[in-house]
């Protein structure tokens, strides 16, 4: 048996999971010295600094990443250096953050939170932000692969308790035993390592503003338990994982703009082609953006009752739109487009409100702003369909 091969067997895991206490002194010693994250640094900090004198600015760059890391040598440590960038973000981005249906919740078990999918970064980052507050261990994050291109992209996420969801294994073989690799590792986390994992109900965001859940996230789910020994039926397997759903809500998404013209270009030509770096600039608009107000439910642990994926996904749709929170810019987009009158509800508009919403979608594009106003319309108009 050669060394990957020991390794594999000690650590089957190795290759996705997130960075454990004994790997945070040399993935953080290393991320001082990477080249890419340094310069990254400096363009957005010191721009010119970096154009003129790219060696000093890296040198800048490395020194102030050490002293930021000094003290740091386990995961919650470096979480706990997170949260104070956390809070000072929430304080300048939104103007309220609420939490509900934790107290629901055992404090000292694990779960398995899946929720719609509005901002690639933000929507774990509240999640874990409530569980802070609440003096909970925090969640493992699945992020998927083609979010990992840069080797100091991958080192941040998995020191910050990501693990990898494949989406670039090529052929049907290697991207089966990707999936099941990836079922098996989140099993393992919450009945063996009692931690609790969020994931997204689908892959990609919700760029509509329609949050579905995709039965194949289900099915990878149930892989790992259906190759066990005694095999379990889809409703005992995902009651073995303590499924529960979750719903994010933002008053205002940052990221909306550039999701109406993702969304108008697939209209107008079948396809959108994003640049190299647009994820990353669509994490930092997510983080930096005004977002208003957010508000975050947990729901209730799925029982062992559904016999199917697709019912699976049915009672967590049923859940995140029920706990979706409407804010005013929701309802203000539904009169704005002019359509099921029936539905809006203005009574909690203020006049504050209706400026802000005017302002912002003044700032629209005028062949975007259809796409812009449904994102927010949609969840008004799911939430009367679920009823």
């Amino acid at each position: 048996m050669n060394n990957s091969e020991a390794t594999s067997a000690q650590d089957p895991w190795a290759e996705i999971r997130p960075y454990q206490d004994e790997e945070v002194a040399d993935v953080l010693a290393r991320l001082a010295k990477d080249p890419e994250l340094l310069d990254a640094l400096t363009r957005f900090r010191l721009p010119r600094l970096a154009r003129y004198m790219p060696r000093l600015s890296r040198a800048i760059a490395s020194f102030a990443v050490r002293r930021e890391v000094r003290g740091v040598s386990d995961v919650k440590t470096f979480q706990d250096r997170i949260a104070g960038y956390m809070l000072r973000m929430i304080r300048n981005s939104t103007t309220d953050f609420r939490a509900d249906g934790l107290d629901k919740l055992q404090p000292n078990t694990a779960y398995l939170f899946i929720g719609n999918h509005r901002d690639i970064s933000l929507d774990p980052a509240f999640v874990n932000y409530a569980l802070y507050l609440a003096k909970r261990d925090t969640v493992r994050i699945a992020i998927g692969d083609n979010l990992l291109q840069k080797p100091y992209v991958n080192d941040l996420m998995r020191l910050n308790k990501s693990f990898i969801v494949p989406r670039s294994a090529r052929g049907k073989r290697a991207m089966l035993a990707a999936y099941q690799k990836l079922s098996a590792y989140i099993r393992h986390s919450i009945t063996d390592d009692n931690h609790s994992i969020w994931m997204a109900q689908r892959e990609g965001r919700a760029k509509n503003g329609i949050d579905r859940t995709d039965p194949a996230i289900i099915k990878m789910l149930t892989m790992a338990r259906r190759g066990a020994e005694r095999q379990a039926g889809t409703g005992e397997a995902i009651a073995e994982l303590r499924l529960v759903p979750v719903s994010i809500s933002y008053e205002y998404d940052p990221c909306d703009v550039q999701k109406a013209r993702e969304l108008h270009a697939v209209n107008a030509s079948g396809e959108y082609a994003k640049s190299e770096f647009e994820d990353i600039r669509s994490i930092v608009a997510g983080i930096t953006g005004q977002k208003g107000r957010v508000h975050l439910r947990f729901g209730t642990p799925l029982g062992d009752e559904f016999d199917t994926p697709e019912a699976v996904a049915e009672e967590i749709d049923r859940q995140v739109i029920a706990g979706y929170h409407l804010f005013p810019s929701h309802y203000l987009a539904l009169e704005a487009l002019g359509e099921s009158p029936e539905l809006l509800d203005l009574s909690e508009v203020t006049d504050a409100d209706r400026a802000r919403f005017q302002r912002r979608l003044a700032e629209v594009p005028n062949e975007l702003r259809d796409w812009w106003l449904r994102q927010y319309a949609n969840p008004v108009k799911s939430r009367a369909a679920s009823e």
